[in-house]
């Protein structure tokens, strides 16, 4: 019966920069058959929403006062997650590498996180859902049912990254990814407000010699022997 808070679980999915969060949570979602919940995308929806308004992240006092301006929600198309920003469907515009590099940035701010967060939690509580992020088991949902946290070597982070820009005609040299990729795990991991980290009763799996199939069953088993 879903809605009832007994039958509700939370799955949360942490973890640094292209070690495979959002793929694999969806492909648990789907296994499970409950709601994906994308927490970067939100995030980049408030980016894009910065860049289109030529507000920069150290902007704090103007970023706080647009935050009651400002409405993110997810709703599904066709059975595709879709991010609606305020009231328009920006999710053909925020997978961007300069979004995403916003979307980091002003996730520093404390009350950006606070108000998405809300939204976030709410979601939860009504909702079987698997949610992936980098403060979901320590902060977002820290009484999720499990708790995951991904990784995978810079080196291969960058090379994953590498690949997908190939793929979409993108061309850019792997070491600026690799140091990119560092600077965002410094940064994210470093943040004063619920900073990028392994959950005390998080599973750790290493993502970087395992494929994707390898690493969601992996993690169903997991969940369906309560680890």
């Amino acid at each position: 019966m879903e809605g009832n808070v007994v039958d509700i679980i939370n799955i949360a999915i942490d973890g640094p920069a292209g070690a495979g969060k959002s793929t694999i949570a969806k492909k648990i979602a789907k296994e499970l058959d409950i709601i994906y919940v994308d927490t970067g995308a939100m995030y980049r929806a408030f980016g894009l929403y910065c860049i289109r308004n030529n507000i920069s992240s150290d902007q704090n006092d103007i970023i706080n006062n647009i935050l009651d301006d400002i409405d993110i929600s997810i709703c599904y198309i066709d059975g595709e997650q879709q991010v609606i920003l305020n009231d328009e469907n920006v999710n053909q515009f925020i997978r961007d590498e300069e979004v995403g590099k916003m979307a980091s940035e002003v996730s520093v701010n404390k009350n950006v996180r606070l108000k998405l967060v809300e939204l976030q939690r709410n979601l939860a509580t009504k909702k079987s859902i698997v949610m992936d992020g980098r403060d979901i088991g320590t902060y977002v949902l820290p009484n999720a049912t499990n708790k995951i946290y991904l990784n995978a070597s810079v080196e291969t982070r960058a090379k994953r990254r590498h690949k997908e820009l190939l793929e979409k005609g993108i061309s850019r040299d792997l070491e600026s990814i690799k140091d990119e990729i560092g600077k965002r795990d410094y940064r994210d991991m470093n943040r004063e407000f619920a900073p990028l980290k392994k959950a005390d009763d998080a599973i750790e799996v290493d993502t970087s010699n395992l494929s994707i199939d390898e690493v969601v069953n992996k993690i169903l088993k997991m969940i369906n022997n309560n680890y």
